[in-house]
């Protein structure tokens, strides 16, 4: 058998996922070659620090701060810098020389992701990113390949390591948020700054991902509507677990229809929500990831991995080095992207879910009849109400939704004040969040302590 002649490899950054590429590409050469027909050779690391700490001991010759002298003579470039700039530069270099590329750059992609494809299909080359979501869990060629002959109608995913080990923890533990934090950053899984991770930023951009491949339609970034996990207190988690409930940060992206206009647009959003302990996304612990995919006809799907980490990334990233190395050899044009379905991106308004809403009030006679009046003036159906009980005090069942306490029309006294918990029924996010400013402006609500959506029904 002839084998094809060496593939040249270049690698763009040596942080703890480009260094465990590094060290299974020098590593496991002959299984690589076995695999592909040709062997891949690494032609060198462009850092930017030579002498940096590494998690693995590189060779030094392999290592350079010119970046542009490798992607010139390489057929594959694996871009793991992260950041926008000057990876965009690197990329965009990459693939007008003709290689193909293979990132893990969520950032990348969701801003720059339809010009890097576009450019990527002018010169027939390939942009490979199995890792830039969900880590090693494998979710890109199945959205993009397996699936493509179905209709995806909902993703419903957590797609970030440190804000489930976070809400996990407090769960589990009872801890605060600060307290589960503190914790993600000793075991490493939280940055100096986790604003990206606990603002729903990192999530956010993943969902763009997502949202673009499985739904055919580019999805920018700023289009992602974004809520992280920075509000969410020990006693909201101690409410849910109470309820038989768990409170994950949730990347969802779904396609919406207009049941007047029968028109078809698409929504991606990032927050937390409740989502019942039943469900099999509220059994995903500590940094795990998992993506959760409803298609027409091969029906529910479970992704379930790491999220993260340096071997596991290394993983899926190698992955795609293996598929671009075997198109070289075996031959023809790339793969395009398809977002010619071009459906319209809806604004969060537009998406239709359930609300608990909790609040402070007056305990006193009227009051009930005067929340129940707004949340009806809003358009919005009650499905639960559950009021706090002080000892010693009797419970209430009213219209099939538990009621107890003092504060039911049936009770009088003197005023005080009580803690409703209101369910409700599916409805539009508009209609909601304008329920809850009404409420805000009530004179008989003291405070809302919790407005948290449900999913996962």
């Amino acid at each position: 058998m002839i084998e094809y002649r060496n593939l040249r490899v270049a690698l763009l950054g040596a942080g703890s996922v480009g260094s465990q590429v590094a060290r299974l590409l020098l590593e496991q050469g002959n299984e690589f070659a076995s695999r592909i027909g040709a062997r891949l050779e690494l032609v060198g690391i462009a850092v930017r620090d030579l002498d940096a700490p590494r998690d693995v001991d590189l060779p030094r010759h392999l290592l350079t701060t010119d970046a542009s002298s490798l992607i010139l003579g390489a057929d594959i470039v694996v871009e793991l810098m992260g950041g926008v700039e000057p990876a965009r530069g690197y990329v965009l270099e990459a693939l007008t020389s003709g290689a193909d590329v293979i990132t893990a750059n969520k950032a990348l992609l969701a801003t720059h992701g339809p010009e890097l494809f576009e450019v990527a299909e002018q010169v027939g080359a390939q942009l490979y990113y199995e890792a830039a979501v969900a880590g090693a869990i494998p979710i890109i060629r199945p959205l993009r390949d397996s699936l493509a002959g179905d209709r995806v109608d909902r993703i419903l995913g957590i797609v970030n390591g440190t804000t489930n080990f976070i809400l996990d923890r407090m769960d589990a533990t009872g801890e605060t948020l600060a307290d589960a934090l503190a914790a993600a950053t000793e075991r490493g899984y939280a940055e100096a700054d986790p604003t990206a991770d606990i603002g729903g930023y990192d999530a956010a951009q993943k969902a763009a991902i997502l949202a673009s491949l499985a739904f055919h339609t580019t999805v920018p970034l700023d289009r992602v509507y974004r809520e992280g996990i920075t509000a969410i207190t020990k006693e909201q988690v101690d409410a849910a677990r109470e309820a038989g409930s768990v409170i994950k940060l949730l990347a969802i992206c779904e396609r919406l229809t207009d049941p007047e206009t029968g028109e078809e647009g698409v929504s991606a959003r990032v927050y937390p929500a409740l989502i019942d302990r039943e469900h099999p996304l509220a059994a995903v612990r500590g940094a795990h990831n998992a993506v959760f995919v409803q298609a027409a006809a091969a029906g529910d799907l479970m992704f379930y991995g790491a999220g993260a980490g340096g071997v596991q990334t290394a993983s899926a990233v190698l992955g795609d080095v293996v598929s671009a190395a075997r198109r070289h050899v075996v031959g023809g044009p790339g793969v395009a992207e398809s977002t010619h379905a071009d459906l319209p991106v809806l604004d969060i308004g537009r998406v239709v879910t359930r609300y608990q809403i909790t609040l402070e009030v007056e305990d006193q006679p009227g009051v009930l009849a005067a929340v129940a009046r707004i949340l009806s003036d809003g358009g919005v159906s009650v499905e639960t109400v559950q009021q706090s009980v002080p000892a010693g005090t009797p419970g209430v069942v009213i219209a099939g939704a538990a009621f107890t306490g003092p504060g039911a029309p049936i009770h009088g006294g003197a005023a005080a004040t009580a803690t409703l918990v209101i369910g409700t029924h599916s409805a539009e996010e508009a209609a909601l969040a304008a329920t809850v400013e009404a409420l805000a402006a009530s004179d008989v609500v003291i405070a809302i302590s919790s407005v948290l959506r449900v999913e996962g029904s």
